[in-house]
């Protein structure tokens, strides 16, 4: 897989020896558009597609785990309407779950957080205001985000949270300087639902029921009537299949707060 530091030099040195080669003969202004233009599509795609692993590592899965494990995420919450329908449902099955909370989710509903907690789930930090913008932060920016939500929930659930799932799975050099300075663990996912997109409930099921297998984490969203009902049925399906749903820090053999 690519990363970041071998690409550039990678780039670094073509551009160099084209710089060269200018000396001896023409080189079309073409050329270097052509590399920078290959330099930047590689760079974005590896920012936004979190499972490249471009700028740093994040943990997508565990297929080595021998026990029939899946670990279903949920990002965006806690939602004051469908967050308590999500561990309502989670409860019924007796799963447990990982949930990814923004911080201005959890000063909103403090209580509907502990909830989240007293029934054995795992939270996470994904950032404080989960603005779209989040990519263009700087370093300073970024820690403030997560600094923020951690002292939060410190404070609301005597917790200290670890794990970080970076807000749209967007990853770049100031988000890899922020997680690995407040020592967090970047958690992404290997079966992506995508319950936000105007898919129906039909076709986020499936899209999730026929690639699942033991060490899974998926990943769904605790901000939706549609993302209700897809838990709903993708848990009756988990049943089915003997698979058991857990935290992520369980699945992943890591710790969840400090």
């Amino acid at each position: 897989m690519l990363r970041r530091k071998t690409v550039n030099t990678v780039f670094i040195i073509l551009t160099v020896m084209l710089l060269g080669l200018s000396f001896f003969t023409v080189i079309p202004l073409t050329v270097y558009l052509l590399v920078f233009l290959s330099w930047f599509l590689i760079t974005a795609c590896g920012s936004f597609f979190i499972r490249w692993n471009y700028h740093y590592k994040s943990l997508h899965s565990n297929k080595s785990i021998k026990d029939n494990l899946v670990a279903i995420t949920f990002d965006d919450g806690p939602h004051p309407e469908y967050t308590p329908q999500v561990l309502e449902l989670l409860k019924k099955h007796n799963a447990k779950a990982t949930f990814f909370c923004v911080g201005k989710q959890v000063q909103k509903n403090p209580d509907l957080f502990k909830a989240i907690i007293d029934g054995g789930h795992t939270v996470g930090n994904h950032t404080y205001t989960h603005v779209r913008s989040f990519g263009f932060f700087n370093e300073e920016e970024v820690s403030k985000e997560l600094l923020k939500t951690i002292d939060l929930v410190k404070n609301i659930s005597g917790l200290q949270m670890k794990l970080y799932r970076p807000a749209f799975g967007v990853t770049n050099p100031s988000i890899e300087k922020s997680v690995k300075k407040l020592n967090l663990t970047s958690i992404g996912w290997n079966v992506r639902s995508l319950d936000t997109t105007p898919r129906n409930e039909n076709m986020v099921l499936k899209r999730i029921t026929s690639k699942i297998s033991k060490g899974d984490i998926v990943l769904l969203h605790d901000t939706s009537e549609k993302s209700v009902r897809v838990l709903e049925r993708l848990l009756l399906f988990l049943d089915e299949k003997k698979l058991e749903s857990v935290t992520v820090d369980q699945i992943l053999q890591i710790k969840a707060y400090e």
